[in-house]
């Protein structure tokens, strides 16, 4: 989603927030030059869908390295990660813990890290529950970007690697999924290509 250029990150108007009418297809093929000039290593993709991916292979020499996408047991986004991968495209998992604090909540929303499910698997591995989300992602072969600013969890949430879900939990955690997304991006709801609305995934 492009917004009207200037100094403004997330530039609004009378209308609300305003756009730009650049495609997404045009400035990917401008981060394909960007690569091409070694300027940058790799490029990527965040928050796509199913049709925007596709729309962008058809123009594309270089195949995105990754969609960065949220993803966490309430929204594991599993069709959009397996479309993903058939495409060569690597997943980065954001808000993988569910963005506990995140100030829009409300209180009436779950909180993932709270869910008693999530806590009996952590005590059968004597881990936390957002050690058992982390590793996760892992055991599906995504890149997984927990936000922390507390030193403490921030080594927590390293130590994942002395442990390995079953099968059982991963097919257990999958049922979690009840597309519970915390990051909705309601502002920009109007913009036409919002990736989260009328889309099958």
């Amino acid at each position: 989603m492009g917004f009207k250029e200037g100094d403004d990150l997330f530039p609004t108007g009378p209308n609300g927030m305003e756009y730009s009418d650049i495609d997404y297809v045009d400035t990917w093929k401008a981060m394909e030059a960007v690569n091409k000039k070694g300027l940058a290593k790799s490029v990527g993709i965040s928050n796509f869908n199913k049709r925007q991916i596709e729309r962008v292979l058809e123009k594309a020499e270089i195949v995105p390295a990754t969609n960065q996408i949220e993803s966490h047991p309430y929204l594991n986004q599993k069709k959009l990660i397996e479309f993903c991968k058939s495409k060569g495209i690597t997943i980065t998992a954001y808000s993988p813990l569910g963005s506990p604090d995140r100030p829009w909540a409300k209180p009436e929303e779950p909180q993932l890290l709270d869910d008693a499910k999530i806590k009996e698997i952590a005590g059968k591995f004597n881990k936390t529950p957002a050690q058992i989300v982390l590793r996760y992602q892992v055991q599906r072969g995504n890149i997984v970007i927990p936000k922390s600013v507390n030193k403490s969890r921030i080594t927590e949430n390293f130590q994942i690697f002395d442990f390995e879900l079953t099968p059982e939990d991963m097919s257990y955690l999958d049922t979690f999924d009840c597309n519970g997304r915390v990051c909705p991006f309601n502002d920009a709801l109007s913009h036409p290509h919002h990736p989260f609305v009328n889309d099958e995934f």
